[in-house]
């Protein structure tokens, strides 16, 4: 059955699904004009069209590479099909329990931020389906946002974090639309995995005050952003690539700027300039930049300083991120695990005395081979730690989460992976193949993602997910597994290594 909202840009026509659980769709809406000619590289524009806009198909993506390559695992249930052409891909996917378009509904608006190392990703994903958490009384809105270069090089001339912009204009979008998809705009949540959490915790700073009500961060923190020195590396070296000056880049097509950050990708260039480490760890090229506008300094020390203080937020990671990694495609790409020298290297580039820090990982039991510590001390670096970090910096009400759940996938190895969460939280247990995560439909893993999905609308309803607050001087942590358990003791004592490094 069809269904027609109005919007600030135009009507729509979507989709109600049939049965007593039904859910509304309106797929593909733009919420900024599209980013060509230009707007390419300019701060996103407000959009509008005549007459009554299909909204019953996912629309195109931002340009980014392929999901799915020949002998590679499937990933493309959390990153979308990869690269499909339109010029209107500044859009939203909107899904709703309020079906009779009574616009004074009051809901809950959540409001999800993609992850895809700031180069990939959209709503198309199947993993982002929102009926689920709809069903459980939240109008849920997945947004695409500019990637790769358009959305996050450092180019000189043009406005940065474009695709932070983005993202601020989505959530203008969501605020002003809410009510026409019976949604409070005074209850608005950002979450987002990866990229997206990383997105989320600077959002919590550079969105404008009273747009956000509530934050979940899944797998981020705000210790990831570039300063302009780390951007300016990745930018010379993409010019580099494609023969052009960095202010040269802005006339490259898409597809080149795409296939050169590809190829780049391959041999990261190295971010460490002047004393800093690299806070990407060599996992991704660009991403959110100090800029003196959006963003005058990190955003875990913006948030120190009280500037998300009335902002609720939930924090979590997984506790075997790397195995994605390592395990997934480090195998598929038929890498060889590391050594000791690897080892010592890998730990060499984030804190000045590895040996403490490889001695500290093994007394604390988190790996006994090479390959093991090396995942624990990259899965703390840039997940883990920033983490906690963004929790204990935080001076508004603060809950947090640890993920744990074993995928039997890879032989058991898989573990409590980077972004295994995303089908629990959505709830899609049994409704999607996750591919290279391998989550079993069982009746233990429904329940688990019935439970997540609650605790995940619960915050959003109130601002509260059903544990206790979480304080520095008081870590309670609510930890996802086979069986739930809430914990006083969410971080070894081995992260004491990284006490005072960034």
């Amino acid at each position: 059955m069809d269904e027609t909202r109005k919007t600030t840009g135009g009507t729509i026509r979507g989709t109600v699904a049939d049965g007593p659980d039904a859910v509304a769709s309106f797929l593909g809406v733009p919420y900024a004009a599209a980013p060509v000619g230009p707007r390419r590289f300019a701060r996103p524009e407000p959009t509008s069209w005549d007459g009554e806009r299909d909204a019953t198909a996912p629309g195109p993506t931002a340009p980014q590479g392929p999901t799915e390559a020949p002998g590679m695992p499937d990933i493309s249930p959390v990153l979308g099909p990869g690269w499909v052409p339109g010029s209107e891909y500044l859009t939203v996917d909107v899904r709703t329990p309020d079906t009779g378009g009574s616009g004074g509904s009051g809901l809950p608006v959540m409001v999800f931020v993609h992850g895809g190392s700031f180069t990939g990703g959209s709503s198309r994903a199947s993993v982002y389906d929102g009926t689920q958490l709809a069903r459980e009384g939240a109008v849920v809105v997945v947004i695409n946002y500019r990637l790769g270069a358009p959305g996050f090089a450092h180019i000189p001339g043009v406005v940065a974090n474009r695709g932070l912009l983005d993202q601020i204009a989505a959530l203008r979008w969501v605020h002003d639309n809410a009510a026409a998809f019976g949604g409070d705009p005074d209850r608005i949540t950002v979450f987002g995995e990866s990229a997206g959490a990383i997105s989320v915790a600077a959002l919590l700073v550079a969105a404008p005050p009273g747009l956000v009500r509530r934050a979940v961060v899944q797998s981020g923190g705000g210790s990831h952003t570039l300063v302009p020195q780390q951007a300016a590396v990745t930018t010379v070296a993409l010019a580099e690539e494609l023969g052009v000056t960095p202010a040269g880049l802005l006339d490259v097509p898409d597809e080149g700027l795409v296939a050169a950050l590809g190829r780049l990708g391959q041999e990261p260039p190295d971010l460490r300039v002047g004393g800093l480490r690299d806070p990407l760890m060599g996992l991704g090229l660009v991403g959110p930049v100090i800029d003196d506008d959006l963003l005058e300094r990190r955003p875990v020390d913006a948030v120190a300083a009280g500037a998300a203080a009335g902002v609720d937020l939930l924090a979590g990671s997984n506790d075997d991120e790397m195995g994605l990694y390592s395990v997934v495609l480090g195998e598929a790409l038929g890498l060889p695990g590391p050594d000791e020298d690897d080892l010592h290297a890998a730990v060499a580039r984030l804190h000045d005395d590895p040996d403490a820090v490889i001695a500290a990982y093994r007394s604390a039991g988190r790996g006994s081979t090479a390959a093991e510590v090396h995942d624990a001390v990259r899965t703390d670096w840039m997940f883990g730690v920033p983490t906690r970090r963004l929790a204990d910096a935080h001076t508004g009400r603060t809950w947090r989460y640890a993920f744990g759940w074993r995928s039997p996938g890879w032989d058991g190895r898989l573990g409590a992976c980077h972004g295994l969460e995303l089908p629990f939280v959505f709830d899609v247990i049994g409704r999607v193949d996750t591919g290279a995560f391998v989550t079993v439909d069982t009746e233990e893993t429904r329940a688990l993602a019935a439970r997540m999905r609650t605790a995940w609308v619960a915050f959003a309803r109130g601002g509260d997910p059903g544990w206790p607050c979480y304080t520095a001087d008081a870590p309670t942590t609510q930890r996802f597994d086979t069986t739930d358990a809430l914990t006083d003791a969410p971080d070894g004592p081995e992260q004491a290594v990284w006490d005072g490094v960034r």
